[in-house]
């Protein structure tokens, strides 16, 4: 299989920028000034760029928040689509620190959404140079991580958010979520609710996975996560959710970009583009 070039040194870089700006916590000048860089990241490549916004009010946050979903558009014109998506904000919380006394300090989110988010930055740029044979949406969602453990509907805000006001003709064909994809110790296992309601998206995934020889993804079931594609799922869109979540340093002040590492975004990137590319399947 013929891909084109993804480039893990210009994908790490762009994790390292969102990185730069601090915890990209909504509320915060941080999260403000790195909207701003995505949207206009997002404006070199794509044919067009939206910024979806609400408000939300988290408990532990001192005041309701604006939060913005960034949606990107290629093809616009094309009947037939594919959905790409990633959180951008990072949790306002270390609740997972071995620390305690770090526990109310925001979080880095290095892995815990830059990795997704950079990926599909650097993928934008590959589908402009290299148009695929399907039209393209990369979803950038805000509030996925102001959840309160226990309560799943309190994370993926901006996933739920979309999917509940989403024009009825938007069918893509399938969804791709990409979450904490950089960990240098990369082990990709397929996740539970993918499997259940999306598990032909699941297989052919991990079979252009096995024909790229990307060994890091792994053809078994493991963890059940409620993360952003589960609000596609109960759209009746197949979604599918691309994480690594035996990380080490998940919400703690450790998620770091040293962490990370460029060879595991090309992997998880080359993926992703064969699932654009590869004509048999689509």
């Amino acid at each position: 299989m013929v891909l084109p070039p993804f480039s893990a040194e210009s994908a790490f870089a762009l994790l390292q920028k969102q990185c730069d700006f601090g915890p990209r916590v909504p509320g915060t000048s941080a999260h403000d000034s790195c909207r701003a860089f995505l949207a206009a990241e997002l404006r070199k490549y794509a044919d067009n760029v939206v910024a979806q916004s609400f408000t939300h009010s988290a408990p532990g946050l001192p005041n309701e928040v604006k939060l913005t979903n960034i949606i990107a558009s290629f093809n616009v014109n094309a009947k037939r689509r594919v959905l790409l998506g990633a959180h951008w904000d990072s949790r306002p919380w270390a609740d997972q620190d071995s620390d305690s006394l770090q526990h109310k300090t925001p979080v880095l989110g290095a892995n815990d959404g830059a990795s997704g988010v950079a990926i599909l930055l650097e993928i934008a740029r590959v589908i402009k140079s290299s148009p695929p044979p399907v039209g393209v949406d990369i979803f950038l969602f805000d509030g996925e991580d102001l959840g309160t453990p226990g309560e799943s509907r309190t994370y993926a805000l901006g996933s739920q958010h979309y999917a509940r006001n989403k024009a009825s003709n938007y069918n893509p064909l399938f969804g791709i979520v990409l979450d904490m994809v950089g960990d240098k110790d990369l082990q990709i296992y397929q996740e539970g609710n993918s499997v259940r309601f999306a598990g032909g998206v699941v297989e052919r995934v991990w079979k252009l996975a096995a024909r790229l020889g990307i060994r890091e993804f792994i053809a078994s079931p493991r963890h059940e996560v409620f993360d952003d594609h589960v609000a596609f799922i109960e759209a009746g869109i197949p979604t599918i959710d691309l994480i690594d979540f035996d990380y080490p340093h998940w919400h703690t002040t450790q998620d770091t970009p040293d962490k990370c590492s460029p060879a595991s975004l090309e992997k998880v990137g080359k993926v992703v583009l064969a699932a654009l590319y590869d004509h048999e399947g689509l």
